[in-house]
């Protein structure tokens, strides 16, 4: 079994520099090989190398540093504390860890990691297909041998095409799982074993985490917040996120987010013309939860998702509060509604993927009254005589209105 890509000799000096421990390579690029010889999938080339080392990967890394010299080594970043390091060799990406355990101190919380063997590396990880590795140990005449190792029958869910949990936790302990499903039945064309989807509703009705939907959004523990967020970003920015999307509220997955979006059909729709607008996914995808703004708290959205939420909410209250009239609002009221309460393009754009309001002047202001000035300069109105200050900036308003109401509505 060969990987194709490697430079020559990098092999070679990871056993080289592994000192007679353990070393495997797992991950994608371990999982990719295996689909292109069992499938003949096209090979998608040679991605991020994930190695996993029975000992100090620090140690190992500062090995492979000294063996690869300036010309060979592009950077080398080691992390001691957490017992990992990345490197980047001939253009290849490094990521090495040593091999560790995991055990939860409370369903959803972050993992306590220790020290351990490769095999009980594998056992922590999310489904069996993510649980093969290849040793690399030394062969005669200084070759590298690649031995399979597949302790959790992932080779055969790989022939099948289908994600497997590895035990009957999984999804308590770490719920983000079912988002790496997600995205890889989008990226590969995987399904779901029945077993996993019977753990996912089992575990959904179950509820076990301490946190609630309704607490405060602060005390969700990790998997439902900040870890939560992370895989729904990759989904959307990585994936084929309509397929991906589509198998988590087939699945049923959605409430793990909020239960609003489980029920929500007119997702495709919304992102679809968020993508238009040149908006960012996943705040208009949390649009439509019943209350957006506690969601993206507790996924600790950036402070951008966050402001772009808390104007749409305003925008739809707002929408919702006016009189029925407003439709026949000229271009100039439009405006002054708008500009006046601080409404960013953003949230109109927002506002028009939900499908909020008239559609019309609020598509007419996003991509054309809110850019137009009045037709003179503060400048010019000074030259003709107006003095600075309050009436100057009143009179520029009133140009800028007469020449909103020249616009075709």
């Amino acid at each position: 079994m060969e990987l194709p890509g490697l430079p020559p000799g990098l092999l070679e000096a990871l056993v080289a520099s592994a000192a007679g421990r353990r070393l495997a390579l797992v991950g994608g690029a371990v999982r990719d090989l295996l689909l292109h010889q069992v499938h003949n999938d096209p090979w998608r080339g040679l991605v991020d190398l994930d190695l996993v080392l029975e000992g100090s990967a620090p140690e190992l890394a500062e090995r492979l540093r000294l063996w690869a010299g300036s010309e060979r080594l592009g950077f080398c970043h080691i992390h001691g504390a957490y017992g990992t390091a990345e490197l980047e060799l001939d253009g290849v990406l490094l990521d090495l860890a040593s091999a560790r355990r995991e055990s939860y101190p409370a369903p959803g919380e972050n993992p306590v990691v220790r020290l351990a063997a490769l095999a009980d590396d594998l056992a922590r990880r999310d489904f069996t297909i993510n649980a093969i590795a290849l040793e690399l140990a030394p062969a005669a005449g200084g070759v590298v041998a690649l031995a399979l190792l597949d302790p959790h029958g992932g080779q055969a869910d790989l022939a099948a095409r289908r994600l497997r949990l590895l035990h009957g936790g999984s999804l308590s302990d770490d719920p983000t799982r079912v988002l790496r499903a997600a995205r890889y039945a989008a990226r590969l064309g995987f399904e779901l074993a029945p077993g996993s989807l019977e753990q996912l509703r089992r575990t959904l009705a179950a509820w076990p985490w301490a946190w609630r939907p309704g607490d405060r959004p602060e005390l969700a523990p990790p998997a439902l917040g900040t870890r939560l967020r992370m895989e729904l970003e990759l989904l959307l920015e990585r994936e084929d996120w309509r397929a991906a999307m589509a198998r988590l509220q087939d699945w049923g997955a959605l409430p793990l987010v909020e239960e609003a979006l489980q029920s929500d059909r007119h997702w495709r729709r919304r992102l679809h013309w968020a993508q238009r607008f040149g908006l960012p996914l996943l705040p208009a995808w949390l649009a439509a939860a019943a209350d957006p703004l506690a969601v993206a708290a507790r996924l600790q959205l950036p402070h951008h998702g966050q402001r772009l939420l808390q104007q749409f909410v305003q925008l739809r209250h707002w929408l919702a509060e006016e009189p029925g009239s407003t439709p026949g609002w000229p271009p100039s009221r439009w405006s002054e509604a708008l500009e006046e309460r601080g409404g960013s393009a953003e949230a109109v754009a927002l506002a028009l993927a939900v499908g909020l309001g008239p559609r019309r002047p609020l598509l007419r202001w996003w991509l054309r009254w809110r850019h137009l000035p009045p037709p003179v300069t503060a400048t010019e109105l000074i030259a003709g005589g107006l003095a600075p200050g309050p009436a100057l900036g009143q009179a520029l308003r009133a140009r800028r209105a007469q020449r909103l109401d020249q616009e075709r509505r």
